[in-house]
């Protein structure tokens, strides 16, 4: 790696090490917002007592559901195949769920005001002669960053990477404030977030960015944080429990198994222990195997895991839900009658996407008759469930105003707080002979990279700025010959370089790009744009710096930076190590900034 040259170190070492301080700056009191209604008395045992078996196990069963609207027939064959009737009010109504679950590609969430129409017309089946009399959980995946389930104009966030690399619990409770008062008005009364998986794998494929970093106490702090943010409004999530941070294997697509020590998972387990102690309304379960603990079953189907562990030994009481069953990591080793009775044997209380609802239902039902689960034990989840209905004031007004959507989703105050965040974060790696900060008014730019960088969207941006900016794109993660030499061609007529990179640690294509860039003697900038630890194969680059991700927001904090609008503070949330994994290149807590306390170059 080239030195870093005169540019002054910021460390957050005091911080990371402080992390005790930075969750004192979230009091319990912000931590246990619960809104309590008239909720609170209803009597819920005589309602558990008036459920048939059937409703019980409704109310245990979240779903997504197809379409646009509560009566939407536009996708009435993807309900059909997979539920048998043709509208999202007929799946609540068919199976008196308690809860569902949106996404994009499943026709939820085209805008604000579409969401909050959706959810008040599930509340109102949900409600009706033919639902299950008792409003539903409205849930949704709201991570912010690389998981968004409802694009603009509600406020995209720079992500949780981006969040850890400002190490600012107050950030992290803003963050959690805007998920929560946008999600709310938009009828959504459960968001599965934050994520708390410590990120201590670099080769980690479904988490990496979407984790807030690598210290356990730092995640600690900014998970807390943002538990209190989304409270204030809505039910927060812990996921995924007993931690996602450390596998190769996506469990999407396959079942992670890890093979460290119970010290090890010890350090896994403190974000979820600080959870617990700030009141978090619920905790998903991570589909992997952690050997420390139960070798044989993944975390979602262990008695040992979620009984013995998470219910007894770190003492939650809180809802247990399922991470989504319909992924290979379930459906790739059980059926779906025996996920589902298992994973209720287990101790969890929610049975989250099902693949087969039916087929859950039956065997549920099935295990109650053989007295492989009692009705008891169904009751204790049914309890909690409703429970929390109440003290979240579901039962009592389960509606959104839609008159409130225009004035919370996307608001000017949640776009800035989400501009801040992006500009605290940009991570400054290595900077040779003053490369940064470019000069608008002179430097003329080439901008490339990766296709899946979406660098297309960052060269625009740099010419709004001021920048001279020529443009060469192609698509994918991996840039052809053809490519490469285009843009070495082109180098030629440009003072410096931007190459936008995607997990290009694990990739050769970009590696022989930007040292082809490299060995044309103008200056390469790197913006690694997800994962954060490019740098350690990019050693010909002059500059790298990380954005934590390419949405719009972080883009318009990478260009800020590149022009030197503003000097950068933030610093690594996780060690980068050395591109043959035999040590560590940088540390956690590593950035620089230009050269001095002000801004420009120094």
């Amino acid at each position: 790696m080239k030195d870093p040259g005169n540019r002054r170190l910021v460390r957050s070492t005091a911080m990371v090490a402080g992390a005790g301080l930075l969750l004192a700056a979230v009091t319990p009191a912000q931590a246990s917002t619960h809104d309590a209604s008239s909720g609170d008395a209803a009597d819920i045992p005589a309602m558990v007592d008036a459920m048939t078996l059937d409703e019980k196990i409704g109310q245990m069963t979240w779903t997504h559901v197809y379409g646009s609207s509560a009566d939407d027939t536009s996708m009435s064959a993807s309900n059909q195949a997979r539920y048998g009737v043709d509208t999202p009010a007929e799946v609540v109504e068919k199976y008196d769920l308690g809860g569902v679950l949106y996404f994009a590609w499943s026709g939820n969430t085209a805008d604000p005001q579409q969401v909050n129409g959706l959810s008040n017309g599930l509340q109102e089946a949900a409600l009706g002669d033919d639902g299950p009399g008792i409003p539903l959980a409205v849930t949704i995946d709201q991570e912010g960053g690389l998981v968004a389930r409802i694009g603009p104009p509600a406020t995209q966030l720079p992500g949780n990477m981006a969040l850890g690399a400002t190490f600012d619990p107050k950030l992290a409770f803003k963050q959690g404030k805007i998920l929560g008062s946008e999600l709310d008005a938009m009828g959504v009364n459960v968001d599965f977030a934050p994520v708390l998986d410590v990120n201590t794998n670099p080769e980690n494929p479904v988490i990496g960015i979407r984790s807030m970093g690598a210290d356990p106490a730092a995640v600690s702090a900014l998970g807390v944080a943002q538990i209190a943010g989304i409270q204030k409004h809505i039910g927060a999530t812990a996921k995924h429990f007993p931690g996602h941070g450390d596998t190769e294997t996506d469990s999407h697509y396959g079942l992670p198994v890890v093979t460290y020590d119970r010290e090890t998972l010890d350090d896994h387990l403190a974000p979820f222990r600080a959870a617990i102690a700030a009141d978090v309304d619920m905790i998903m379960t991570a589909h992997i195997i952690v050997e420390a603990i139960d070798p044989d079953l993944p975390g979602t189907l262990s008695p040992a895991v979620l009984t013995g562990l998470l219910r007894e030994e770190m003492g939650y009481d809180g809802i247990i839900t399922t991470d989504a069953l319909d992924m290979a990591a379930m459906t790739d080793n059980w059926s779906q009658a025996e996920m589902s009775v298992m994973a209720i044997q287990a101790g969890s209380d929610i049975l989250l996407n099902s693949p087969d609802v039916d087929a859950s239902i039956a065997g549920v039902k099935q295990a109650v008759a053989d007295g492989a689960i009692t009705e008891e034990r169904l009751d204790e989840s049914v309890t909690r469930i409703l429970e929390w209905k109440a003290e979240r004031g579901v039962l009592d007004d389960p509606f959104a105003d839609p008159a409130e959507v225009d004035a919370v989703v996307g608001n000017d105050e949640h776009l800035e707080q989400a501009a801040k965040i992006a500009d605290r974060s940009i991570t400054l790696l290595r900077n040779e002979q003053r490369t940064l900060p470019l000069d608008a008014d002179d430097d003329t730019v080439l901008m490339v990279g990766a296709g899946a960088a979406w660098p297309e969207r960052l060269g625009p941006m740099l010419a709004d700025r001021g920048f001279d900016v020529s443009e060469d794109y192609e698509n994918g993660s991996s840039p052809s010959a053809a490519y490469r030499a285009r843009a070495v061609a082109a180098a030629a007529d440009a003072d410096a370089v931007v190459f936008a990179s995607y997990n290009a640690s694990g990739n050769t294509a970009q590696q022989q790009m930007v040292e082809a860039l490299a060995a044309t003697g103008k200056p390469v900038i790197v913006v690694a744009a997800r994962n954060p630890y490019d740098v350690n194969v990019f050693d010909d680059a002059d500059a790298v710096l990380n954005s934590y991700g390419y949405n719009v927001v972080n883009y318009a904090a990478v260009v800020r930076a590149l022009a030197g609008d503003m000097n950068l503070r933030g610093t690594l949330p996780v060690a980068v190590p050395t591109a043959d994994g035999s040590g560590e290149l940088l540390p956690l807590g590593y950035g620089l900034r230009y050269g001095g306390p002000g801004h420009g170059r120094g």
